[in-house]
């Protein structure tokens, strides 16, 4: 499992647009909730195959700005091989960079 965490200087609902456009991914399920006074939530959920790993890894993106500014959470799990060994060869750090460096021009912290 791997985590990250930044803020970004554009809405959540084009970062959204953005991530669901250009990572190389199945996209499994999407949501944007607008929770009113220019607030917005959005999840986009996507699963990708990893040969390194002999496993599909999910990778859980969520943007907000509930706070007054756009932050992203990205999770990925599902990558490890084993029950007992959650070693994956690096799988779920770059299915997690990957979004980050997708937002990289947009990053503020």
């Amino acid at each position: 499992m791997s985590k990250r965490q930044f803020n970004l200087n554009i809405s959540p609902v084009e970062a959204l647009n953005i991530v669901k456009n250009h990572v190389d991914a199945d996209l499994i399920h999407e949501e944007a909730i607008d929770l009113g006074n220019n607030h917005f939530i959005g999840t986009l959920v996507f699963e990708k195959y990893y040969m390194r790993v002999s496993n599909r890894v999910a990778l859980i993106v969520i943007i907000d700005n509930t706070k007054e500014i756009t932050n992203v959470r990205v999770i990925s799990t599902g990558s490890s091989q084993g029950l007992i060994f959650g070693f994956d060869w690096g799988a779920s750090d770059d299915f997690t960079y990957s979004v980050e460096e997708i937002l990289s021009e947009y990053i503020i912290d």
